[in-house]
């Protein structure tokens, strides 16, 4: 068996395989493979060489030609490479046989992920999902020789052994422990279930901030709540849901949301794994969605992040297109940019979050949206309910307070969900009276 040790003087060196199918540009190709040199980089492996392979259909083997087989084994032997990572799924097998033809490590974007989201997950719910990821994807491929490699890189510590009785037993050990991580996300998204009902309870409109990875929406969310979110230029730089209270001018208040960034080819595993962060997206109000728009395949950004908000059925929800990273545009390009990228999109604002311009704009635009679930209304308030008087001034805006004999009257603008709270609260001695039964906008 292969026996290779990452050092702190001597990572890890990868050789990156693309596969250029009929009618893909090559340019295209380059920049999937490109983005899987930043994966490779996050994932802790300098790469020291790549190539882009024309490709017409899978080869069962080696997914591509035996021929090309050799080829890369020797090209990757040449650039001393430790591992060689395909930028398209490999199966078991044909990774076995990859293993076996170059006594390398050889592995795939999908297994480059699972590591990064390994190393990222904070909470325990993101470490359990990133866990049954793992063990699922490992368990067709416990007959391996580089398990060694999951297991520096913190993944689960799978023994391979030499005959078929240890393989069962390996295999038996990785079924208790899906089912096992299994039912522990069942108990905790259960509880985050119950959290989340009251926090719906509170009737602020939300707004979740999606968009593909490294695009800036962290940065984002720290420039307009003054959070202290992650900020870093990595792919997956931050994993787990952070929400956040949005103030507006008008003393609105909105929850912001960050959620884990898209990418190209994101395994349907993982978008079920990070349901967590992703149900932000879901059960929002509305979206905000964030392209880095001095990124010159922004658009395939733009498109594959919506390929998972429908994957996710939020594709139609209200939406302001964010143009962040403005200020890296040329200023004679920027209307040009601008007009290109918003096109299609009722809402566009152009900002960056890093010298704050277009942030004023973002917020009313947000503001605005979210003001489709406001009424106006006039509520006359017992004595004995000053907790409805407080709520009203927290959750509203009030506009006017007068007394009439012992009740307190306000004329309030408050989201419809408070609306339905109060009806509930106060339908006993009819002391409500919709001013204005209209949406205010």
């Amino acid at each position: 068996m292969h026996e290779i040790t990452s050092t702190a003087e001597k990572p890890l060196a990868g050789y990156l395989v693309g596969l250029r199918p009929s009618g893909m540009a090559e340019r295209e190709a380059r920049e999937h493979l490109d983005e899987l040199e930043q994966l490779a980089f996050t994932f802790g492996v300098p790469v020291v060489g790549s190539e882009v392979v024309p490709w017409r259909e899978p080869h069962a083997t080696y997914l591509v030609g035996s021929g090309k087989a050799k080829e890369i084994k020797m090209a990757a032997t040449a650039a001393d490479a430790d591992v060689i990572i395909f930028d398209d799924d490999l199966s078991p097998s044909q990774q076995r046989n990859w293993e076996k033809l170059t006594g390398l490590a050889v592995i795939d974007r999908r297994e480059v992920i699972l590591g990064i989201f390994g190393d990222r997950a904070q909470t325990r719910e993101a470490r359990l999902q990133v866990g049954l990821a793992r063990a699922e994807y490992s368990l067709p491929r416990l007959t391996r020789a580089w398990t060694h490699l999951e297991r520096q890189r913190g993944g689960g510590s799978f023994r391979g052994g030499a005959g078929e009785a240890q393989i069962e037993v390996d295999r038996r050990i990785v079924r208790l422990q899906i089912t096992r991580l299994k039912a522990e996300l069942k108990h905790v998204r259960q509880v985050r279930a119950t959290q989340r009902k009251a926090r719906l309870e509170i009737p602020l409109p939300t707004a979740a901030l999606v968009g593909y990875t490294n695009a800036g929406k962290s940065s984002l969310l720290n420039a307009l709540t003054g959070a202290e979110v992650l900020e870093a230029d990595k792919l997956f730089a931050t994993l787990d849901p952070t929400t956040r209270r949005l103030t507006l001018s008008n003393k609105q208040v909105v929850l912001l949301s960050d959620t884990v960034g898209f990418i190209r080819k994101l395994p349907h595993t993982l978008v079920a794994a990070f349901k967590a962060t992703l149900e932000e997206a879901q059960l929002s109000t509305m979206l905000v969605h964030v392209v880095d728009a001095s990124h010159p395949a922004v658009m395939h950004h733009r498109r594959a992040t919506e390929d998972v908000l429908a994957e996710l059925g939020s594709k139609d929800k209200t939406t302001v297109l964010v143009l962040n990273k403005i200020d890296l545009v040329a200023p004679e390009e920027r209307d040009e940019v601008i007009q290109r990228l918003g096109e299609g999109c009722d809402h566009v604002v152009a900002v960056s979050a890093v010298t704050g311009d277009g942030l004023e704009e973002l917020a009313a635009a947000i503001g605005e949206l979210a003001g489709l679930s406001l009424q106006r209304v006039r509520l006359r308030i017992p004595p004995d309910r000053g907790d409805i008087v407080s709520l009203v001034h927290r959750e509203g805006r009030v506009e006017d307070t007068s007394y009439d004999e012992e009740t307190t009257v306000l004329e309030a603008v408050i989201p419809r969900r408070l609306s339905k709270k109060l009806e509930q609260f106060m339908s006993a001695s009819k002391a409500k009276e919709i001013m204005e039964n209209s949406t205010e906008r």
